[in-house]
């Protein structure tokens, strides 16, 4: 069942810790609501015998656990201190407006820097000779191996993730380039 777009999806976090999804009427983990948010899904979840929107416990048990999970760390200790150290302080109010217009200019800037990259990428002419190489590699490589050039991505790539994994591949290619020519 997909979500239209702006409908947020009702969790129900039971006594025993488990989260029940209304809308798919199933039990899920934390890890699926991590995937959700990832996805931009809204949700909201909710204490199944008060009734008590507990979201924001949710989100920071999420955040506790990526933490705790991977090797890498994206929240530094000394940030983490200057966070609590503003608890009680005369500025926790403007600290959680802050972090949100911080982050969506984070976001903003992310998303010009990659428009950006791929922009000079596309402009450039050893890339343009790269894709030529590649394309040529291609040709050669089906010669030797029927139905090479059938196949389609491995794990339902999108176009985009094919592009992307081109360029990446192009701008090796130049980075060699650019050391035999030196």
């Amino acid at each position: 069942m997909a979500q239209a777009k702006g409908d947020t999806v009702i969790i129900k976090k039971y006594a025993n810790r488990r989260l029940y999804n209304t809308q798919s009427s199933s039990y899920i983990t934390l890890e699926h609501l991590a995937k959700m948010t990832r996805e931009g899904l809204d949700f909201k979840v909710l204490d199944a015998k008060t009734g008590a929107d507990i979201t924001h416990q949710i989100l920071t048990q999420i955040i506790m656990e990526e933490e705790s999970a991977s090797g890498e760390q994206m929240l530094p200790v000394n940030f983490l201190r200057q966070l609590i150290g503003m608890y009680g302080n005369s500025m926790q109010s403007l600290v959680p407006h802050y972090l949100e217009a911080s982050m969506e200019n984070f976001r903003s800037n992310q998303a010009k820097l990659r428009e950006a990259f791929e922009a000079s990428l596309g402009n450039n002419p050893l890339a343009k000779l790269a894709q030529r190489n590649l394309e040529m590699f291609k040709a050669a490589a089906s010669a030797f191996v029927p139905g090479l050039n059938d196949s389609k991505p491995a794990g339902g790539e999108s176009k985009d993730d094919e592009i992307a994994q081109l360029r990446a591949q192009m701008a090796a290619m130049q980075k060699k380039l650019d050391e035999l020519g030196k």
